[in-house]
């Protein structure tokens, strides 16, 4: 390649992720008044309806505010590292947007190990909480901190079981592979999540704790640790760390919908409904896992630390590794592997 054509290629990249990243965000703003919508809605409450019709605008209202607000650093606290820690958890989550495929071809970076790159990126994730709890020279932050590495990394493990069975049904770790592996004249029902059920239901809960979201919040737990790793921060440094949360629950589902729910495919495989753009599907289905992650926030109480520690060690971790043995047994068994 010419210097010419690597800084046209650099500068496309930009552009993609410029747009998406802008996309994302102004999502995120909507999903983040959705979950105050519901949430009231199950309480017989009316939410946040001043700051615009409806109150559409609150999330922007609420931008603003914490961007006005004066940041204060605490004296004890170790001021650079208190400082990157949220900046890191939030590039970290928007970076794993990288090789989500939105519609058929529309990732930036379609790589052969976009799951991988996924779950690196999530991984590395705990160390923007463990810096933010330690620099704050708080010892409810740090408790807060540890809480939150000790939960993201226990539900990893299960988490990862989960994925390898929805890689061994598809035979790839490329993101639109996997969802062209679901591309079946059954429609709906010939996605992952009717024929791995059991390891959906585990994936969803694996997800809400690893985004630490009710009922696995316990780092943020209000009632007994004030406000978790967080606790220390306010102005944009907070808005960064509550922005990097959201990401990460959009991330985990847009992942669920490439996993289990077909990614952009239509759910009747025939006109006109093929006729709608993927990334509508692939809105709508994210949209639906979202919801789902909202009612639980609504309805589910918390737990205590040591039920939560109980069920990803001794409940998810055996029936996931379980489940991989079963699925690569029946693959085996009927045939079905891919290149089998």
């Amino acid at each position: 390649m010419t210097p010419l054509e690597i800084l046209g290629t650099v500068l496309l990249i930009v552009l993609k992720s410029f747009v998406l990243l802008s996309a994302l965000l102004v999502f995120i703003a909507y999903a983040l008044l959705a979950d105050r919508k519901i949430w009231a809605a199950v309480q017989l409450r009316r939410g946040p309806n001043v700051v615009g019709p409806f109150g559409l605008f609150q999330s922007f209202a609420d931008l603003i505010k914490f961007v006005i607000k004066e940041p204060v650093i605490p004296a004890g606290a170790n001021k650079a590292i208190y400082l990157l820690a949220p900046l890191v958890f939030a590039m970290l989550a928007l970076s794993s947007w990288a090789v989500i495929p939105l519609a058929d071809g529309w990732a930036i970076a379609d790589i052969n190990v976009g799951i991988t790159y996924i779950f690196a990126i999530s991984s590395l994730g705990v160390y923007g909480v463990i810096m933010g709890g330690w620099a704050s020279n708080s010892k409810y932050a740090f408790l807060g901190a540890l809480r939150s590495a000790a939960q993201m990394i226990s539900y990893e493990v299960s988490l990862g079981f989960v994925i390898i069975c929805v890689l061994l049904c598809a035979g790839s770790l490329n993101l639109s592979r996997i969802v062209m592996a679901q591309d079946t004249s059954l429609g709906i029902f010939g996605w992952y999540w009717l024929w791995l059920f059991p390891m959906f239901v585990v994936f969803f809960v694996s997800a809400l704790a690893e985004t630490n979201r009710p009922p696995f919040d316990l780092p943020e737990a209000e009632s007994e640790l004030v406000a978790g790793y967080m606790v220390e921060y306010s102005s944009t440094p907070y808005l960064l760390f509550m922005l990097g949360e959201y990401v990460a629950i959009m991330s985990m589902c847009a992942l669920g919908t490439i996993l289990f729910m077909g990614g952009w495919l239509s759910p009747i495989p025939f006109a006109p409904f093929t006729w709608v753009p993927g990334v509508i599907w692939f809105t709508l289905k994210a949209s639906f896992l979202f919801f789902l992650f909202a009612m639980v926030k609504s309805i589910v109480p918390r737990y205590r630390y040591d039920q939560l520690m109980r069920l990803g060690w001794k409940v998810f971790l055996p029936i996931s590794l379980i489940s991989v043995v079963v699925v690569a047994f029946v693959l085996k068994l009927t045939g079905l592997a891919p290149g089998a």
